[in-house]
C-alpha cells in the first residue's frame, strides 16, 4: 500500500524547489515569524539546544543560506522543512525569515514531516522508531513495504521497533544519551525492574556493551537456577489424613480450605476465633 498519493512527488518538488533558489530567487518570499506555526505532525521531540544556538550564530554571521519551506493555512503559515532553522532565526529576535510556499495536503504534510525525520542522520533513535510506528498504523503497512519507503532493511526496521517495548525508564535514557543502541537491545524482553538495574550498572560502573551482555547473562543463568531450585524444593503432600479435622471444623461451621500445600482457616466473626481457641484447647488432635 503506497503512502499519499503526492508524497514522494511532494519530495522531489522540495528538493526541487531548493535548487531552483539558486538561479530565482524570485520562489523566496519573506514571511513573518509570528504568522509561522510548527508541523503539528513534527515526530521530533527533542532539539539539541546547543545545536540551535550555534545554528542561530551561523546564521546571524552569514545570514540564511537556505530559506525554510512553508505551506498557506489559512492567514498564517504550517512548516513542511527547517525547523531548527525556524527556532535558530527566532533566537536572534527577527520578525521574519526567507521561506519557499508550496501546496500542501494535510495528510502530505504529516507523511512529509515523518519522512524527512527518519532520513536525517542525527534524529534520536527512538523519535525514528515512533516515526516507523506512526507510519505503519496510519497506513497499515508492512515491515517489508516500509524498509523499500526508507531505504532500511526489514530486519533492521523489526528490530528498531523492538525499542518501543522497553521501559519509559529505558527510552528516557537512550534519549538522553545515557546508554548506546547496542545496550538496548541486550535488555529487550527483560522486567522493568531488571531493565533499570542493569541500566544504572552501564552508566554507574560505565560499562561497555560487550560487559553488559556477560552482565545479563549471569542474570539469567542465576534466574534459571533459583527457578530450577525452587521447582526442586516443591513437594506435593498427602493431606487426606486432615479430613477428620475438617469434619470437626465443619460441624462447628468453621470453613476450612486445604490447597496447594497450605491449611487456611477462614474467620469471620470474634465467634469463630472463640471456636478455632476452644479446638485446640481441648486438645484435639492435628
Amino acid at each position: 500500500m503506497a503512502l499519499g498519493r503526492g508524497l514522494s512527488e511532494l519530495l522531489a518538488e522540495v528538493e526541487t524547489a531548493y535548487e531552483n533558489n539558486t538561479q530565482d530567487n524570485t520562489l523566496v518570499q519573506e514571511i513573518d515569524l509570528a504568522l509561522i506555526k510548527v508541523n503539528p505532525y513534527q515526530p521530533r521531540k527533542i532539539f539539541d539546544e546547543d545545536k540551535i544556538q550555534e545554528l542561530s550564530e551561523s546564521i546571524e554571521s552569514h545570514g540564511l543560506l537556505q530559506p525554510i519551506v512553508l505551506t498557506k493555512d489559512g492567514n498564517s503559515y504550517t512548516l513542511v522543512a527547517g525547523e531548527r532553522r525556524f527556532r535558530a532565526t527566532k533566537l536572534l529576535n527577527k520578525s521574519s525569515i526567507n521561506a519557499i510556499i508550496l501546496d500542501i495536503e494535510d495528510k502530505q504534510l504529516r507523511e512529509y514531516a515523518l519522512i524527512e525525520n527518519i532520513q536525517r542522520s542525527d534524529l534520536n533513535i527512538l523519535e525514528v522508531a515512533y516515526s516507523y510506528e506512526s507510519l505503519i498504523s496510519e497506513h497499515n503497512i508492512t515491515h517489508e513495504e516500509l524498509s523499500n519507503m526508507v531505504y532500511k532493511s526489514r530486519s533492521s526496521i523489526t528490530n528498531i521497533l523492538r525499542l518501543l517495548t522497553l521501559s519509559a525508564y529505558t527510552q528516557q535514557m537512550i534519549s538522553s544519551d545515557k546508554i548506546s543502541l547496542g545496550h538496548a537491545k541486550l535488555i529487550i524482553g527483560l522486567s522493568e525492574d531488571t531493565q533499570k538495574m542493569i541500566i544504572d550498572s552501564v552508566i554507574g560502573q560505565r560499562l561497555s556493551v560487550r560487559e553488559t551482555e556477560k552482565l545479563v547473562k549471569e542474570l539469567k543463568n542465576d534466574k534459571d537456577s533459583i527457578n530450577k531450585t525452587n521447582k526442586a524444593k516443591k513437594v506435593n503432600y498427602d493431606l487426606t489424613s486432615l479430613s477428620s479435622i475438617v469434619d470437626k471444623f465443619n460441624d462447628e461451621e468453621l470453613r476450612i480450605k486445604i490447597t496447594n500445600n497450605s491449611f487456611n482457616i477462614a474467620i469471620n466473626s470474634q465467634e469463630d476465633i472463640e471456636k478455632i481457641l476452644k479446638f485446640f484447647n481441648n486438645n484435639n488432635p492435628l
